[in-house]
């Protein structure tokens, strides 16, 4: 499978497009749902959207987004430009680079899935009562899953020691670790932070 990735980059990028694309359209999906009726029961502080990008596009429920257009086409043109950098230098580069990009996608797929179904139970007496998270909870929460499944994707690269499968382990480690800082920086808009009064003693 990574031999046909790099010999066939007309296969590995549309692969990525594709899931991106779906990606983005599933996250419309479910914050539609959320905004429906589904945060009457199941809450979020802030935004549904945890990537601060695309916050202002997915709380407005755009279908057209310029800013999912850009990152689409810049990713699109980096992967076809290590492509044929590895083609010079060594194929481990472009494989790593595109087991980063579809790996990270596949487990946020795997979130979409899990949201979607629980959004529709939410819409019955299957849920009942309410809950709210808390921001920095959410991301929190989304850090420990992306470290999860890095965990498990670092096992599968410790069994095949594949580049693309590596790529995925450092993609979920990167997210993990940008929700996680968000979660430590984040303040609430209802507790500004406290600015100590500074003087001379």
């Amino acid at each position: 499978m990574q031999e046909l990735f790099f010999q066939h980059a007309w296969i590995g990028i549309p692969v990525w497009v594709l899931l991106y694309i779906s990606d983005y359209t599933l996250t419309l999906i479910c914050a539609r749902m959320y905004q429906n009726g589904v945060r009457d029961k199941i809450a979020f502080e802030g935004s549904y959207e945890l990537t601060p990008y695309f916050q202002r596009d997915i709380d407005s429920l755009r279908v057209i987004s310029p800013k999912f257009v850009a990152a689409l086409v810049t990713t699109s043109i980096l992967l076809i430009i290590l492509w044929w950098l590895a083609q010079l230098f060594t194929p481990s580069l472009f494989l790593f680079a595109l087991g980063a990009v579809i790996s990270s996608q596949l487990c946020i797929h795997i979130r979409h899935i899990r949201n979607f179904f629980l959004f529709k139970a939410a819409s019955t007496e299957a849920v009942r009562g309410r809950i709210e998270y808390s921001r920095p909870l959410s991301l929190r929460a989304s850090s420990v899953e992306m470290l999860s499944f890095a965990g498990l994707f670092l096992i599968l690269y410790i069994f095949t020691g594949s580049w693309f499968i590596l790529g995925g382990v450092m993609s979920l480690l990167s997210i993990a670790a940008k929700h996680s800082k968000l979660a430590r920086t984040y303040v609430s808009p209802e507790k500004p932070k406290q600015v100590a009064a500074s003087g001379i003693g």
